[in-house]
């Protein structure tokens, strides 16, 4: 698969963020569900004036319902005219378009070789939960979990050290027909602010259905003493879903930033990103 613009196009990179309460995920779907694609190429449509034409955007990494972002990246490829003629004031327009819950800050021509999922080398989320025994600042409900036992942050560092590396994540993702499970997990640590709140930062390369959430949910376990710190790297190396692993509401969620390596490097990043990966030493079968 190339990712060689066609002729007479302009690759397009948007920076943008949104509050995904109320939206059914990232990725357009059918029955007229709102998402937040849907409302972005709607939005594109009507400030270049293009009637039934929509330009169809690929984003660096598809999040669920009730999941927010505050550095989701994706690009689109425009007709070189519409570029010409309407960027120097889309942003503006697309400000004036969008709804509130969905914001575009930057949009540029892309790079050579960009490809806003494909040439991505990591992605990093953060969950927020609290354990305070009144429950959590109602004007953080949105964006932060109520965990109701005490959580012991310096055990969930423990057993988040023995996931660390490439692994084949399938304990801790929802199976999807032909797709790989195996990812390189750059960073799990948690921290406790001043404020009590307790924020996990969570890095890979990239990341299989529900794994975060389900990686949370596994480390609250241990945090609030209800399996030990060995937990964790003992359902990973199982390789199979464990009942007790519950994937915790998607609210917590938040998309932080996306990396993308020199721009020299972006067009061969997107190569590598499409191999099927194995593990070292796994056979063909």
């Amino acid at each position: 698969m190339s990712d060689e613009v066609q002729p007479g196009f302009v690759r397009v990179r948007l920076d943008l963020s949104y509050d995904g309460a109320e939206f059914s995920g990232w990725a357009k779907q059918a029955g007229g569900r709102r998402t937040v694609q849907g409302e972005i190429e709607d939005a594109l449509r009507t400030v270049t004036r293009s009637g039934a034409t929509t330009y169809e955007l690929t984003v660096a990494g598809r999040t669920d319902a009730g999941v927010h972002a505050r550095g989701q990246v994706a690009h689109v490829d425009l007709p070189e005219d519409v570029w010409r003629e309407h960027h120097a004031k889309l942003l503006k327009r697309l400000a004036g378009r969008l709804p509130r819950d969905v914001r575009v800050w930057a949009l540029r021509e892309a790079p050579k070789g960009f490809n806003a999922r494909f040439s991505a080398v990591w992605r990093r989320y953060a969950y927020r939960v609290t354990d305070n025994p009144g429950g959590v600042d109602p004007l953080l409900r949105g964006h932060v979990l109520w965990h109701d036992w005490p959580l012991d942050v310096d055990a969930m560092n423990e057993a988040a050290e023995r996931l660390l590396g490439e692994h084949d994540f399938a304990a801790y993702c929802k199976k999807r027909e032909g797709a790989t499970t195996i990812r390189t997990l750059q960073e799990l640590s948690l921290v406790r602010g001043a404020d009590g709140i307790i924020t996990a930062t969570v890095r890979a390369d990239a990341f299989c259905h529900n794994m975060v959430r389900s990686l949370i949910g596994a480390l609250l376990f241990v945090g609030d003493g209800h399996r030990g710190s060995e937990w964790p790297g003992k359902v990973l190396a199982a390789g199979v879903r464990d009942s007790a692993v519950h994937v915790v509401r998607p609210h917590g969620l938040t998309l932080e930033e996306v990396g993308y390596p020199a721009d020299e490097l972006l067009a061969a990043r997107s190569r590598e990103a499409r191999n099927r990966r194995t593990l070292p030493g796994a056979g063909c079968c």
